[in-house]
């Protein structure tokens, strides 16, 4: 089996090539590093090789995390789904979240966040595959939404995040991307900047449509236990 810095060196080398298949600029890809279920110690080992962002989708799980790591300068991602009742936690503990997909989730988390803190970074989940299974808000309603987190004090937003229904073909993995990547530069107003698009199967995709930042977790961890 290989070793995290072996798997985290064949992630970058990847990202970097896709980066050149695009026609983009060297470092313009951010890679995420998605550490559900893994042990605290995969994390200190990811960050003595260089990597700060990491994202969690189990709150409870990365509260945990987050005190045993508390001497480590690391930036959590919160990236999955996220109930009324655990928004403060998640606006007082992270520096971005991902996936805000109503109106309330995101006034929860302006007036929750504390004020000396910067303000926390948004991007809204778009269910861009229209699946009955999948959070996140439809395209048709991502404009509105855009004005109306726009506004709120205390969040910065940032951009968007899909994760489309998985395909084996690439030219059919580039096809949701580009939807709403083409969506969004439409109703962009000048600031948004994150397209959190990309997972280990679908990275080359990604980035030829937009993404600046992919969330990888098996590819760097390992394979991770049953659920």
């Amino acid at each position: 089996m290989n070793s995290i810095d072996e798997r985290f060196a064949k992630v970058r080398e990847q990202l970097r090539q896709a980066e050149i298949d695009a026609q983009r600029p060297r470092n313009s890809v951010q890679l995420l590093a998605v550490s559900k279920t893994k042990p605290a110690a995969d994390i200190a080992a990811a960050y003595r090789l260089g990597q700060r962002h990491f994202g969690e989708n189990y709150l409870q799980e990365a509260l945990k995390k987050q005190q045993e790591l508390a001497a480590f300068n690391i930036s959590w991602h919160f990236i999955g789904p996220i109930q009324s009742n655990k928004t403060k936690p998640i606006a007082q503990q992270f520096a971005w979240v991902h996936s805000v997909d109503r109106l309330k989730i995101a006034e929860r988390l302006s007036e929750q966040r504390p004020d000396y803190l910067p303000p926390l970074n948004i991007c809204l989940q778009v269910n861009i595959s229209d699946e009955g299974s999948k959070s996140g808000i439809e395209l048709a309603d991502l404009p509105g939404l855009i004005e109306q987190v726009g506004k709120l004090p205390n969040l910065r937003l940032r951009g968007v995040m899909a994760i489309p229904e998985p395909q084996q073909d690439y030219h059919a993995q580039c096809l949701p991307y580009r939807r709403l990547y083409q969506a969004a530069r439409q109703i962009d107003r000048g600031d948004l900047d994150t397209f959190s698009f990309g997972m280990s199967g679908d990275l080359q995709a990604a980035v030829a449509e937009g993404s600046t930042l992919v969330r990888i977790g098996t590819a760097l961890f390992g394979e991770r236990p049953s659920q």
